[in-house]
Formats: C-alpha cells, structure tokens, sequence
C-alpha cells in the first residue's frame, strides 16, 4: 500500500554524517522538507551516480526548504568505507547529507521498499514540513533517479501548496498552471489545446 497522504513511518537509526556516526531521527526535520531515497546497496554501480548526483544538487534543495536522507540495508561502516572512497574508484566521497545504515532492515520494511534478500529497491519519499508524505516513487534496481525530476516534483508539490491550483503534465515553474474548477480550467485548455505544455 501506498504511503502517499499518509504520515511518514518515523525512525531513528545510525547515520554516516560528514564523515562521523551519528543518530539521525526523521522527527528532527520536521518543518523542513525531506527526500528520503532508499537505495540497493553500497559498492555497486548505478548507486554512487544517483547518490552523488543528489549530494551535487544538494544546496537547490536547501534553496526550497529541504533537506535529503539516504538509507540502505548496509552497516554504518560501509557507508563510512564507501563514502572514504574517492568517486573515481566507484566510492562517493565526501556527502552533503547523511547516509542512514538500516542494518536491522526495520525502516525499509516500514517504507515498504525491502525485498526478500534483504536489501532495498530504489525508492524516493518526498516528505512535507507536517511528516506527511506527498510523494513515492518505487522502481526496480537497474535504472537511477533522475535529480532534476525529484526537483520537478518537489517545485510543483510546493506551488500547490502555496497557490491551491494544480499542475499539468510536464509542469516546471514558470509554466501554466491549472485551478481546479471546472469552469476555471478552461482557460488552462484554451492556452494550451493539446492539454500539457
């Protein structure tokens, strides 16, 4: 079952934090935005590209009021080796965000996300400020996010909150936006007659 318009399961497990372990505890960031991804496992390959792209966008996030949390079923010390590796070697070097170790594998169960040999599939949670989530996205392990569509996503889910309209397929800021009555969204399809921008 979806998690979507419902309260985020809370967790407070041990973390890879610039470089030291600390207690990260989901609550902490209530009033804040969060993207909460889960991912396989460390040491493989289509998630250091994902995780460091993440890390590269970090301070666009910070620009909209949110912060990011990766998790995985690895200990805190493979996060720490991983992130001790440079990224020319496959490591990730330095984060801008912690690395949660989900050892016990209870908060990828609670997320829904773990599968049976007991690692994550890749999943992106986008929290509001409330700890409720507005967004899943839940895919099998071969393919990486997309960074600039988590930021899509994050954008139009804080427009809709701010302006009470909604947004259309393909919407990105700047772009047309719809209010939802029946006789106000005409002027959205008048405007746009193939009915996306």
């Amino acid at each position: 079952m979806s998690l979507v318009a419902k309260k985020a399961p809370d967790f407070a497990e041990d973390a890879v934090v610039n470089k030291d372990f600390k207690k990260v505890h989901l609550e902490d960031y209530r009033g804040k935005w969060v993207v909460l991804f889960f991912y396989p496992l460390d040491f493989t390959f289509v998630c250091p590209t994902e995780i460091t792209a993440l890390s590269d966008a970090y301070e666009e996030f910070k620009k909209r009021n949110c912060e990011i949390v990766g998790v995985s079923t690895d200990s805190k010390f493979s996060h720490l080796a991983w992130i001790n590796t440079p990224r020319e070697e496959g490591g990730l070097g330095d984060l801008n965000y912690p690395l949660v170790a989900d050892f016990a594998k209870r908060v990828s169960e609670e997320y829904g996300v773990l599968l049976p040999e007991g690692m994550a599939l890749r999943a992106t949670f986008i929290i509001d400020p409330e700890g409720n989530v507005q967004f899943e996205l839940i895919h099998d392990l071969g393919i990486g996010r997309n960074v600039n569509e988590i930021l899509r996503n994050l954008d139009a889910l804080q427009y809709t909150r701010e302006h009470g309209e909604v947004c259309p397929a393909g919407w990105e800021p700047g772009k047309d936006t719809m209010t939802p009555d029946p006789e106000k969204m005409k002027e959205f399809f008048r405007k746009n007659p193939q009915g996306h921008q």
